[in-house]
């Protein structure tokens, strides 16, 4: 079978409003104020938990890769238990992924978020069913830009990996499909979407419905 493979962050959900608040509790811990800002950061936010902090201390001429790692923690924790407060769908998104399998693909997530994480929040915004396979970062002993998180999601969804498609918004996804030697689709409605063109992917994703002509054209 073949499979539509999605990033999370960034390219079905808008999380970075979520991720933005659990990194300022970080620097309010630390006797600072709020140090990124929302919507100005929201690229920021979804380079990662550690990205944000090193950013933030990086700003305040105070990096430092330990306490990195001493808050890293805290903010998963913060993150954790307001994750969904300002995480939204992207437009046409779930009515895409309906689309895509009733049309006979399989469709799974490949995230580098925490796995429970991530379960957690497809859960709390109540479309975890619409998903056949959901791999995480810590799922397996390697992350993206490796290949074979998507080349295991693909499998979980019950896919052949060599027929697959990742949706995704970065360069890491784009890493990851080439390293798997399948295309790539990069979305243009991110806070990173001016930059996507540059990185050359297969097909570029202004809006979700037309997601499943651009998946007919690369796979079949």
């Amino acid at each position: 079978m073949r499979t539509v493979i999605f990033d999370l962050d960034g390219t079905l959900a808008d999380t970075s409003g979520d991720l933005l608040a659990a990194a300022n509790a970080c620097f309010r811990e630390m006797g600072h104020g709020d140090v990124l800002l929302h919507p100005g950061d929201a690229g920021v936010a979804l380079r990662g938990g550690r990205y944000m902090l090193t950013e933030g201390l990086t700003r305040l001429k105070q990096l430092d890769a330990t306490v990195v790692d001493q808050y890293y923690p805290l903010l998963l924790e913060c993150y954790r238990d307001s994750i969904d407060i300002h995480t939204k769908v992207y437009p046409g998104a779930m009515e895409a992924i309906s689309a895509l399998k009733t049309a006979g693909y399989g469709v799974g997530i490949c995230t580098n978020k925490p796995e429970a994480l991530a379960e957690l929040l497809l859960d709390r915004l109540g479309i975890r069913d619409a998903f056949a396979s959901m791999v995480g970062a810590d799922t397996l002993s390697v992350s993206k830009p490796d290949a074979e998180p998507l080349r295991e999601a693909a499998r979980r969804a019950g896919g052949d990996p060599a027929h697959s498609v990742l949706i995704g918004d970065s360069d890491t996804d784009r890493n990851t499909a080439r390293a798997a030697g399948v295309p790539s689709v990069l979305v243009t409605f991110g806070p990173s979407g001016e930059d996507m063109a540059a990185l050359e992917p297969d097909a570029l994703l202004d809006r979700y419905e037309d997601l499943p002509g651009i998946v007919s054209d690369l796979i079949g």
